[in-house]
């Protein structure tokens, strides 16, 4: 079995974007492309890519982006 992941830390890329203060969801997307490092969502739903917020938390501390 996988690690537990709180359901209050699981987000998409709308609230991903606005927690990082980025002006469009789309920007996560790129983020995804471009970035290796980026973490690998943790569901695929049909309408959606769900991750677990500690981890873009922490990508994006060590990126520099959130402070």
């Amino acid at each position: 079995m996988g690690e537990l992941i709180d359901p209050a830390d699981l987000v998409g890329a709308h609230e991903i974007a606005e927690r990082l203060e980025v002006s469009r969801p789309q920007v996560v997307h790129v983020w995804r492309k471009r970035y290796d490092d980026f973490p690998e969502p943790v569901a695929t739903l049909r309408s959606a890519l769900i991750w677990d917020w500690t981890q873009v938390e922490s990508w994006a501390r060590e990126s520099g982006r959130l402070r």
